[in-house]
Parts: structure tokens; C-alpha cells; sequence
């Protein structure tokens, strides 16, 4: 596994900027409609001598969301799905990071959406560290996983007349993250 160096240990933010957290649904079965939240706060604590007591918190304001599409999103916000007036936040709160592989972690946390919460796995690759044109200390991470919106609630549905359904259960959530190190 990879040593990682200590100067790497302390306090991380995403930078809202550089970082999206979206989503991707298959839209009447044939195509995928992909959206992401433009309110995104996130903390990284990172332990570089013992990357288990690292630890991950994001919060996505769920009035946010952004498909390009200003009726979908309406009713993205809606009670239909998200209920932001309702849930303004979905919050993400990491339990374990494991590295699996050199620069690959399993980050197993608790994802609310709706006041319902569900142990989520998510993986990520850790993409590169570099100092950006302001000096700042960057950090990069992707990833994707796959969930069932059904499990927090998401229910709303339209059965096609052709079969199938309009909105697929299965999601795919999509993580490119920018994290900038809190330096004195």
C-alpha cells in the first residue's frame, strides 16, 4: 500500500469550484440524464501514518440541483424526489476509509437524504497531489458508485406504455472532487 507522507495529515475543504457531485439516471429507459448539486461543503481530516482514522463530511444543498433542465429540476426539489424545502441537506459522513490499493480507498460512511440514512461504499481513486498557481496544497479524488434511489425514499415514478418506467431506480453517483489542504 502506499505510505502516504505525513505533511499530507490535517484539515482538507473542497474547493466548490473544481469539484462536482452529480448523478446520472436513465431517462424513458434509452438515455441518461445527468445532474449535479452546485452547493457542495466538504471536510477532509486525513491521518497519513493511519489512513482508518481519516475521516470525510459532505453536505449538498438539495435546492441546488442542476440538470440543465429548469422544470426537472423544479421537480427534483420537489417532494416528488428531494423535498428540499422540507431536507435542505444531504449529508454524507464517512465511517471507515480503507485503502484497497495504492492510491484506491473504500470510503464507507452514512448517506442522508429525506432524514432517511443508509450505509453507502464509495470508491475513489486519490488522482494526484500537487501545489496549484497560488500555492495551495491540492488533492484529487474520483470516483462513481451505484445506488438504489428507492432506499431513501425516492419513489415517484411513470410506468411507460411501451414497458419499463421513466426514471431508472438505479443511480449512478459521480465524484470528482478538489480538495485544498488548510495551511497556516
Amino acid at each position: 500500500m502506499t505510505d502516504l507522507d505525513t505533511s499530507l495529515s490535517g484539515e482538507w475543504v473542497f474547493d466548490p469550484s473544481h469539484t462536482r457531485i452529480g448523478f446520472s439516471a436513465r431517462h424513458a429507459m434509452v438515455t441518461k440524464v445527468r445532474g449535479a448539486f452546485n452547493d457542495v461543503d466538504g471536510r477532509i481530516h486525513v491521518e497519513a501514518g493511519d489512513p482508518s482514522k481519516s475521516s470525510v463530511v459532505v453536505t449538498l444543498k438539495a435546492a441546488s440541483v442542476d440538470t440543465r433542465n429548469a422544470q426537472r429540476d423544479e421537480h427534483l426539489r420537489s417532494p416528488d424526489f428531494f423535498d428540499a424545502e422540507r431536507f435542505p441537506d444531504i449529508v454524507f459522513r464517512s465511517t471507515t476509509i480503507d485503502e484497497v490499493e495504492d492510491n484506491a480507498y473504500m470510503v464507507v460512511g452514512d448517506l442522508t437524504i429525506r432524514d432517511v440514512t443508509k450505509q453507502v461504499a464509495i470508491p475513489l481513486e486519490a488522482t494526484g497531489v500537487h501545489r496549484d498557481a497560488e500555492g495551495r496544497l491540492r488533492a484529487g479524488f474520483e470516483g462513481t458508485r451505484r445506488v438504489n434511489r428507492r432506499d431513501w425514499g425516492l419513489e415517484w415514478q411513470v410506468a411507460l406504455d411501451t414497458g419499463g418506467v421513466l426514471v431508472s431506480e438505479k443511480i449512478n453517483l459521480e465524484f470528482e472532487i478538489s480538495a485544498v489542504k488548510v495551511e497556516d
